[in-house]
């Protein structure tokens, strides 16, 4: 097996797709467009730390969409009743919550309600703020810390083509890099030119090593060969691009099993971390995706990206209940630093903050 580059010819006259893989949701196709447009430059204020207000700045079409909602439901209002609840059932599903955990939250304030526990609306939201918690805190939030004693940490990216896969390794790479990890990058998706050569880039951009090979080439060889070097160079994190879509004949799933079949034959334990990439923009379709790559490969958590582009964030707290995953990673935009290590409680404080009554919340 070879660590040489490659550069070879595009093959545009063909067409490829998952098929019936995903099914259609009646307004979008879970299966965003094929290409992925190369990261553009950072300026060198992306290097800097920023304040958790413009960390989060990225949630406003989402904040505005939920709290302008909430600000009219509860308008003029001060007690709390079972047609005020209804109507913030129906704002939380018109918010992209998802039906069954919009209701789960709901049985929980009605409980609350019947135990005249909310006395006011200002009551209403602290309840709310804890109901939305207790959804977001799941265990192994956190990424495995690197054990340098049983060989790198390998990170398998995965999801359908689109939804910034290869830049979200760039910026994963970029994370690990400032918390003093040691790095090295596999192209992994070979069925698409631009794959390898933009996370070539972004190794460049990062000061990073990446392991690729031919375009079309086996994507369960470059990860061998991406893992032996840096097991032999005791690396500590290896950051794997996959594909996200084939265009021959071979099932998707099913190359991603051989991948992490392949990687197995060094430690059963390897790979650590399958984290699938999700676009938040295209809302309940991302539950389908979720539970499809779960069920063939078992993730072990999620990066929810390009949340800056729509107000669908209520898809964040329908993720984590119905799929159960922790979420890793929260991106924000295309800059090399615009990928938010997941807190549950800064999220929740983001998203609240603003309001009127989260303020006579917060005084109290």
């Amino acid at each position: 097996m070879s660590n040489s580059t490659s550069n070879e010819e595009p093959v545009s006259s063909k067409k490829w797709f998952l098929g019936g893989f995903f099914k259609k949701d009646s307004k979008q196709d879970p299966s965003p467009p094929q290409s992925e447009m190369p990261a553009k430059a950072e300026t060198p204020q992306d290097q800097h730390p920023k304040k958790i207000s413009t960390l989060w700045s990225g949630l406003k079409k989402t904040k505005h969409r939920f709290l302008s909602g909430i600000t009219t439901l509860f308008s003029g209002k001060s007690n709390v009743d079972l047609e005020v609840l209804d109507q913030l059932e129906t704002h939380l599903i018109t918010s992209d919550f998802g039906i069954q955990t919009t209701e789960t939250i709901i049985l929980g304030l009605k409980e609350k309600l019947k135990r005249k526990e909310l006395m006011d609306m200002p009551v209403l939201m602290a309840a709310l703020k804890k109901e939305l918690i207790d959804i977001l805190n799941i265990p192994n939030q956190t990424h495995p810390q690197c054990e340098p004693t049983t060989g790198p940490l390998v990170t398998l990216v995965v999801g359908v083509n689109g939804v910034g896969k290869t830049t979200t390794v760039g910026k994963l790479a970029h994370y690990f890099k400032a918390q003093n990890k040691s790095v090295l990058l596999a192209a992994g998706d070979t069925f698409r030119a631009a794959a390898v050569e933009q996370l070539k880039i972004w190794g460049e951009r990062n000061q990073l090593p990446v392991i690729s090979q031919g375009y079309g080439a086996d994507s369960a060889s470059v990860l061998y060969d991406a893992y032996e070097s840096a097991k032999a160079k005791k690396i500590d994190v290896v950051l794997a691009d996959t594909a996200g879509r084939l265009h021959n004949k071979e099932n998707l799933m099913n190359e991603l099993k051989k991948i992490k079949k392949v990687l197995s034959r060094f430690n059963e334990q390897v790979p650590q971390d399958i984290i699938l990439v999700l676009d938040a923009s295209i809302g309940q379709n991302s539950i389908r995706q979720a539970k499809l790559f779960h069920e063939a490969v078992g993730l072990t958590g999620l990066i929810i990206t390009k949340l800056d582009g729509t107000a669908k964030g209520g898809i964040v707290f329908d993720l984590a209940k119905t799929i159960g995953l922790p979420i890793k990673f929260l991106g924000f935009g295309e800059g090399i630093s615009d990928l938010k290590a997941f807190n549950s409680q800064e999220f929740i404080q983001a998203l609240f903050e603003d309001n009127p009554l989260v303020s006579t919340i917060d005084k109290k």
